[in-house]
């Protein structure tokens, strides 16, 4: 009986100078058009939004968003092995964007620059991390090169871990009532619909974020005084890009009526930037252990309505902009 093993290709190492000639003008560039191969590799719905931010006197290699969290991210690339000047520069970086993630990208780390990457983790509060992701490209046999990172330096989740049950004693019994709702939804979410979100962390808040698939524009999820809510938010800066952005949606209102029983609400918020699109339980509260189990099951149920058709909706109107 042949072995099925036999005709297995062999996994061989290439240069990255092979495949990215110049940090800036190649890797850079491909990193920007392909923030999901780093993203991966962290663990994070990562949008890379713009190469060369000016920082000061110096330029900053990439800076995104944590989807999930609306967080700034920075990264920092090197095809040399790490070295001060690197170092130095990201943190400069760090300083002149107020960042919650912060990577640095290298082929090779020295021991003493991981070290420092520890050090900094160990000694930042859990909002802050610092990752070191070794980039390589391999091909099987002959085929096409591709990318392979691997991370060596990321945040210490036990002295994380710990900052977090420290400030959890201060919570109230509401908040971690939704820390632990939230957690339990998460982990149904990563088991049914995983494509949802990479997140894996609880809010304390009476709300989570979705990605979407824009930085200005994301999916809550969320308590309000009279029950649970699923929404879409358009929360850039620009008040009236999102009034432009909801109002769009608003002329395709049809594919999502169309999708409920119960009534869709587009909300212009009158006197704010944001904007939102949502569908509401008119009742339930996280503390209702009784309701708990429905409630769960009715964030679920309703985003898997609501997230086909607003991405229906999305792809319409980026197919006519």
């Amino acid at each position: 009986m042949e072995s099925e093993t036999q005709g297995l290709g062999r996994l061989t190492p290439i240069s990255i100078r092979e495949v990215w000639k110049h940090e800036a003008h190649d890797f850079t560039l491909w990193l920007l058009e392909n923030a999901d191969v780093l993203g991966d590799a962290l663990g994070m719905d990562l949008e890379l939004t713009e190469a060369e931010r000016r920082v000061g006197g110096f330029a900053l290699d990439l800076i995104g968003t944590d989807l999930s969290t609306n967080a700034t991210v920075i990264v920092e690339n090197q095809l040399e092995q790490t070295d001060h000047s690197h170092l130095g520069q990201l943190l400069t970086y760090a300083g002149g964007t107020d960042p919650s993630t912060i990577v640095w990208c290298a082929p090779t780390f020295r021991e003493e620059h991981r070290a420092a990457l520890d050090w900094l983790n160990e000694h930042t509060d859990e909002d802050t991390r610092f990752f070191g992701v070794e980039i390589a490209a391999v091909r099987i046999d002959s085929s096409r090169p591709a990318p392979l990172f691997k991370i060596v330096a990321k945040p210490n989740d036990w002295t994380k871990q710990l900052h977090t049950e420290r400030t959890a004693v201060t919570l109230s019994p509401k908040a971690l009532a939704y820390q632990a709702f939230w957690q339990d939804l998460l982990s149904i979410i990563r088991t049914q619909h995983p494509t949802w979100t990479r997140s894996t962390a609880g809010s304390n808040q009476s709300w989570i974020t979705l990605p979407f698939g824009t930085s200005t524009i994301w999916y809550g999820m969320t308590f309000t005084n009279a029950g649970p809510r699923v929404e879409l938010y358009f929360g850039s800066s620009d008040g009236d890009l999102n009034l432009t952005e909801f109002e769009r949606y608003l002329s395709h209102r049809d594919v999502l009526d169309a999708g409920f029983d119960e009534p869709v609400h587009f909300d212009s918020l009158p006197g704010k930037k944001a904007c939102r699109i949502h569908v509401d339980r008119l009742h339930g509260d996280v503390l209702d252990a009784d309701d708990r189990d429905e409630m769960l099951h009715w964030f679920i149920s309703t985003m898997a309505k609501f997230r086909p058709a607003t991405q229906q909706i999305r792809t319409v109107l980026g197919s006519t902009a």
